[in-house]
Formats: C-alpha cells, structure tokens, sequence
C-alpha cells in the first residue's frame, strides 16, 4: 500500500511538474484585445491606453482590433464566442450585464463571459453643437419639454446602450416620457459628435471624455455632466444637479473580460497584470486626463457589481419600455 501510495504521488508530482511550464509560460505570443466600439470612441480610447500598460506587465503585444456593428452584440460575440485560451480577451462594456438579453438584441448576458474587473468608469454629459441657441442645460430641458416629442435627438451608442439610458433616465427624471428626445443609434461616441458638428442630432448624451476634443476646438459644447460631483478634469463643467437642479445622474463602466471558460490561472495572470497596469503613472495619469475615474477590483468584486448592476439595469429598462417583453 505504501509502494502504491508513494507511486502515485510521484505520478502526480511529475504531472504537477509537467503542467507547471505550460501555466507559468502563458502568455508566450501576442493576445488580441477586442473593443466592440468604433476606433477613437470613448471605449477604444481608454482601451488602449490600457492595453499599452498591460502589454508592458504581461511583456507581449496586445494588439487591439474594433469589432463594431449590432449596437455592440458583433464584438462583445466575438469576445465571448473566442477560444478560452487567453489569447483573445475584450473590453466589455455596461450592455453585457443585462441590457443584450432584456431588449432582445442577443442571447447574451455576464454568465457568457469571464469576468476579470472594470477598467475604468466614465458618466454621461449632455453636450450640443457650437450653433446651439441654448446657453445652458435648464434652457435646453425647458425648450424639449414645450415641444412634441421627438422634435429634437440625441445620440452616442446603440439603441438601449448606456448613453440612451442616460438621456431617456434624464427625461423621466424631469418627468417627461423616456423618448421625448428621439434616439439615434450610432456605433461609438466619435461618430455620434461627428453627426452633432454636422447638425445631424441636436444634442450627445454619451462621455464627457469623448465630446473633450471637439469642444477645445469650439466645435461643441459641453453644457453638464451627469454625476453626483463635478469631475476633478472638468471642474468647470457643473453637474445636472448644479445646472438644471435635476437630480440625476448615470455613470458607465468598461472593463476586461474574456471567453466562458477561461482557466483559472491564466484568469489569475490577466488579474494581477491588470491591477498592475492599473496602478502605472502611464495609464492612471492618462485616464484621469481624459476625465476617465481609473478602477481595478478583484473578479470576485466585479462579479458581484456586475450583478447588482444587472438588475438596477434591467429595472431601468423595463421603465423605459425598452424590455422586449
């Protein structure tokens, strides 16, 4: 018994060791990191500022590769149809928690990927064109409330993504209906504010990082943030509480997920990499930049916000009548 047990022991300590190189190896070749967003958007943007401190830790490339397309179903697919080997992660954003699933666009929610941790988290602003007539975000709400609706429209990401949220939550918060401003499906927040300089929609409702560089060149202007406090980059820019005296507020997140399945250790090596990146001057300091709040947390944290998230969401757009129930 003792011959077999010490046999068996050493058959599992040379399978141990045989397994331990190809663990620790990971990763040996360049991942590919899927944005399901347009480039230059608010998403592809703090991705790659991450990807690059992440790419520095793991000390391979990380190439990063924009998926649009289905109001971000094409990508986030891509990212959870992929091989679970760890070469192919993404950069999730807020529709994964619920909103695919409760407005129909996919059979696809948080338990299809997995979770690593936020990223980052970023709130809307309410931004309108250099033209506009209105001097300030309580002009503009009284102007939409005397009109039809939909004579005026918004625009920033997919039908039902977190920028139509925050928009049609804005007008319930000022008790008018959820689609008093017509929404304008769109595959990122560049070319939303592209469409805006344009006269195309009248107002962007997407993140405040996104409208920066057409307002600096006075294309845009940028009227509130939705948040509960200014942000500390654009202490200028007052709150809807501050402007309006509506108290409202909607904050997104985007974060680094991958494939159902992925092993546990290379799950493990992503995390520790990541909050590693996280932490570098390089990426918090550019983040902060561009008005984004920096966030790392352990996955058994960011399962457990996601899920809260998930039915605050749901709620939300049952409300708006967006379920496809």
């Amino acid at each position: 018994m003792t011959y077999m047990k010490t046999t068996a022991m050493a058959a599992l300590a040379a399978l141990a060791l045989a397994q331990a190189p190809a663990m620790a190896a990971y990763p040996e070749r360049p991942i590919t990191l899927i944005v399901p967003w347009g480039a230059g958007g608010g998403t592809d943007t703090l991705t790659r500022i991450f990807a690059k401190g992440l790419e520095a830790e793991l000390g391979v490339r990380i190439n990063v590769v924009n998926r649009t397309g289905g109001s971000g179903v094409t990508g986030h697919s891509a990212i959870a149809n992929a091989k679970p080997d760890g070469y192919t992660i993404g950069a999730g954003t807020s529709e994964l928690a619920a909103t695919f699933k409760v407005t129909g666009l996919a059979d696809l929610a948080a338990e299809d990927f997995t979770l690593i941790s936020r990223m980052a988290t970023l709130p809307a602003s309410f931004v309108v064109g250099k033209n506009s007539p209105y001097a300030n975000l309580r002009e503009a709400l009284d102007d939409i409330r005397v009109n039809p609706a939909g004579t005026y429209s918004s625009s920033g990401s997919g039908q039902g993504g977190p920028w139509h949220i925050a928009v049609s939550g804005l007008m319930l918060a000022e008790g008018l209906p959820s689609n008093q401003i017509k929404w304008i499906p769109s595959k990122g927040g560049a070319p939303a504010l592209q469409d805006l300089a344009a006269g195309g929609v009248t107002f962007f409702t997407g993140a405040l990082s996104e409208a920066r560089a057409l307002s600096d060149a006075g294309e845009v202007r940028i009227l509130a943030i939705m948040s509960a406090a200014r942000s500390p980059v654009f202490p200028d820019t007052p709150t809807v509480k501050e402007a309006a005296g509506t108290d409202w507020a909607y904050e997104n997140w985007f974060s680094l997920v991958g494939p159902k399945g992925l092993p546990p250790e290379v799950a493990a090596k992503l995390s520790e990499a990541g909050a590693r990146a996280a932490a570098r001057p390089d990426v918090r300091d550019r983040l902060l930049e561009r008005g984004y709040t920096p966030t790392w947390e352990n996955p058994q944290a960011f399962a457990l916000f996601v899920g809260e998230f998930s039915v605050t969401i749901s709620r939300l757009l049952k409300e708006l009548g967006m379920a496809k129930q």
